[in-house]
């Protein structure tokens, strides 16, 4: 049961009216998670701006698979399903690679090296040892880039904890439970 309102769009705060709409517009319909996270127009624009600058990191399989694999550790079933249906449907994954990617595995060897690494700074909490941060390099990806792993990171732990608090209905398709896979 959510323990938080999911505003109706008349409830919505001035300031963050604008960036529901927009994400209300892309997606087709507005989220609940959205609709909750939009009471704290401070915390939700943050948020859009972070996802919207991450939006340009790697590449969307890359990027859903660290997703996936963020939100597996978390234990965020909301995130889950959202992230196993926008992996699909946006970033076209199959569902062994979604199913992988939640492990923190790929089968390209070089998403394959990002999606680990960023299970190891989940799991490690940023504490990666010299050969995990060796083996992200090894794989093709620059200090910049694993910069933007550990953002990718941060920023789908912070909508993890938010919908873990807050147990949103869900609104995308349920997944098999992790114990399952």
């Amino acid at each position: 049961m959510p323990r938080t309102t999911a505003l109706m769009a008349e409830q919505v705060p001035a300031d963050s009216k604008p960036t529901l709409d927009a994400f209300t517009k892309n997606i087709g319909f507005t989220p609940n998670m959205l609709a909750a996270f939009a009471q704290s127009p401070l915390a939700f624009n943050a948020w859009a701006v972070l996802l919207g600058s991450l939006s340009k990191a790697l590449d969307v399989k890359t990027r859903d698979s660290i997703g996936l694999a963020v939100s597996e550790v978390n234990g965020c079933n909301y995130c889950l399903s959202v992230h196993s249906f926008t992996a699909e449907h946006m970033a076209k994954l199959p569902g062994d690679e979604i199913i992988l990617a939640r492990k923190g595995r790929a089968t390209d060897a070089k998403r394959d090296a990002a999606v680990a690494f960023a299970r190891k700074v989940i799991e490690a909490r940023g504490h990666v040892s010299e050969a995990d941060l060796e083996k992200v390099r090894e794989a093709g990806y620059t200090d910049a880039n694993v910069m933007e792993i550990v953002a990718l990171v941060a920023m789908y732990s912070l909508t993890n904890f938010f919908n873990n608090v807050f147990d949103h209905d869900k609104d995308f398709p349920a997944v098999t439970p992790a114990g399952a896979i």
